[in-house]
């Protein structure tokens, strides 16, 4: 998929967890899930610009979720609370699963084209590929994006119904 792909994917995945922190009271913890979610929502393209990188090799994989996980959990761990009122595990534990997350997200957008995806690469070779749509497709992509912002409007008037 494209940009505009990754993004609705990336809502419609985050459109729970947002309710849930909403729900909770957690309003700027929801806003800095959702934002962070649709900032990595294409990290894992980044291997287009990476010369020793085959596109949707290693960065299109569960190995790169955990990684990126890893990595935000740790700065979340390192700054949670100098930055907000959570605890250092609570926001380490957070961020890393919207790492995780915003991955998984990509993963799942690239895997209903005909190019698929490697999710267990290293381990594995093995290709997954639904081979609904091709990854250009602008209705498909315009369509991803107009659910995942449905989805995320649904959250924000849900949670004002309950507030």
């Amino acid at each position: 998929m494209h940009k505009t792909g990754h993004v609705g994917a990336a809502l419609l995945v985050y459109s729970p967890i947002g309710l849930l922190l909403l729900i909770a009271g957690l309003n700027e913890l929801a806003v800095l899930g959702g934002v962070s979610m649709v900032a990595l929502a294409t990290l894992p393209d980044c291997d287009h610009r990476l010369p020793i990188v085959e596109h949707r090799g290693p960065t299109h994989s569960l190995t790169f979720a955990a990684a990126l996980g890893a990595v935000l959990g740790a700065v979340g761990f390192a700054l949670g609370e100098q930055l907000t009122a959570l605890s250092s595990v609570t926001m380490g534990s957070f961020a890393f699963l919207i790492g995780v997350l915003a991955v998984l997200s990509h993963l799942a957008a690239d895997s209903i084209t005909p190019m698929g995806i490697r999710p267990f690469w290293p381990i594995s070779e093995w290709h997954y590929s639904a081979n609904v749509v091709r990854a250009k497709n602008p209705i498909a992509n315009y369509l991803l994006l107009a659910v995942g912002l449905a989805a995320t409007t649904g959250v924000l008037f849900l949670a004002a119904e309950l507030a």
